[in-house]
């Protein structure tokens, strides 16, 4: 089975108010040292057995703000350590900071497809999100994209932001289906103590408009509007948070949740292999360090169990649209966790008389319009 590769890049600009990734705003003279590190790291990792990949992701943070030549450097060293022939290569990117030459010098390196951060077409709620972009700027980043030569961009929208409207956002959709990016990600805003709007939110208090988040029902509504307007321009929605052209689906996302193996490398990035779960130390400085010293800089190890396994193929299987394979859930896993299988299945009968999960021959779904209630149905499932 062909990995997937993640290349963590926790600097950022700014902080969004609603973030609460492990990232930082730190010196760019720290850039070239953590670039040279993420090599160092690639490199060690030849020992591993299986070396063919056909996705690479660079995510964070913010990994254009990185320079095209320490961006090279690391697509390099991928190519020197791994088979990656054909390889969907992304590389995420704020609009503010892309300019033409640093673009083309990105398609050069050997990136086919860019995740342009959007959130929001609305001035206002940018603002408020404490984003360094305006709707301007994702109109000429995606123009310098598309006039380079890229032909596989991905958007996102933030259903939720602060002084988000019904009218605003109906605005924002109908912009991104303006510029017709191949791949669109929607994700509705969670309310989270590790976020600065979050605790502000949870506190009561009324900074960076935390007073003028919509309601979960509005943002229902948002998401549930954006699901039929995407649908009739042609987009396939294929998991919750995600829509793409015929053909375009993200190959890395969905190793993820089809729980195939990848590789992340960099400060915090996670790794899986079937058997077992780990993450890099969080902190960039700690990472360099130990690259340096030639210490593993991998903690938080952790051992799949059958149990472990089993609850994820339904928690990650079923955000997917096309479900999961139950037949193939029982033959997997009925020997050894019969007993939670069947409570499983008869936690799966009561969700089905509910509307909530639909089954249609040995597939297991959600009900597509009980998407935006799928916690709650993956809580009542497997707690």
């Amino acid at each position: 089975m062909t990995l997937g590769i993640y290349i963590q890049i926790p600097f950022c600009q700014t902080k969004c108010t609603y973030c609460n990734f492990h990232t930082g705003v730190i010196s760019p003279e720290r850039f070239e040292p953590y670039a040279d590190a993420v090599c160092r790291e690639i490199t060690q990792s030849m020992g591993q057995s299986v070396r063919e990949a056909d996705s690479v992701y660079f995510g964070g943070g913010t990994p254009s703000l990185l320079k095209p030549v320490a961006l090279r450097k690391i697509i390099d060293s991928v190519h020197c350590s791994f088979q990656v022939a054909s390889a969907e290569i992304t590389l995420e990117a704020d609009p503010e900071t892309i300019a033409s030459e640093k673009a083309s010098a990105w398609l050069a390196a050997g990136f086919n497809r860019v995740s342009l951060g959007a959130q929001s077409f609305s001035d206002p709620e940018l603002q408020a999100a404490g984003r360094m972009h305006r709707r301007a700027d994702i109109f000429q980043g995606a123009d310098i994209l598309r006039s380079v030569g890229f032909d596989n961009i991905s958007m996102d929208l933030i259903a939720g932001l602060a002084l988000q409207s019904h009218s605003s956002w109906e605005y924002s959709v109908t912009e991104l289906l303006r510029i017709r990016p191949e791949h669109i990600s929607i994700y509705m805003l969670e309310i989270d103590e590790g976020s600065r709007l979050g605790r502000e939110s949870l506190a009561g208090g009324s900074r960076y408009s935390a007073a003028r988040i919509p309601t979960d029902d509005a943002i229902a509504e948002f998401y549930e509007s954006a699901c039929s307007r995407l649908a009739a321009a042609g987009y396939e929605h294929y998991e919750i948070s995600n829509w793409a052209l015929p053909g375009c689906r993200s190959r890395h996302n969905l190793k993820y949740w089809r729980r195939e193996p990848y590789l992340g490398f960099g400060a915090g990035a996670h790794s899986f292999d079937g058997v077992k779960r780990w993450a890099n130390v969080h902190d960039s400085a700690r990472y360099v360090a130990y690259m340096e010293q030639g210490v593993s800089p991998q903690e938080q190890i952790e051992a799949v169990t059958p149990e472990h396994a089993l609850e994820e193929e339904f928690f990650l299987g079923l955000r997917q649209l096309d479900g999961i394979d139950l037949e193939h859930i029982e033959s997997a896993y009925g020997e050894f966790q019969h007993d939670r299988v069947a409570d499983l299945r008869t936690r799966i009968t009561g969700l089905r008389s509910q509307g909530l999960l639909e089954l249609e021959g040995a597939r297991l779904r959600l009900a597509p319009n009980r998407l935006t209630v799928s916690n709650e149905v993956f809580v009542e499932l497997l707690g």
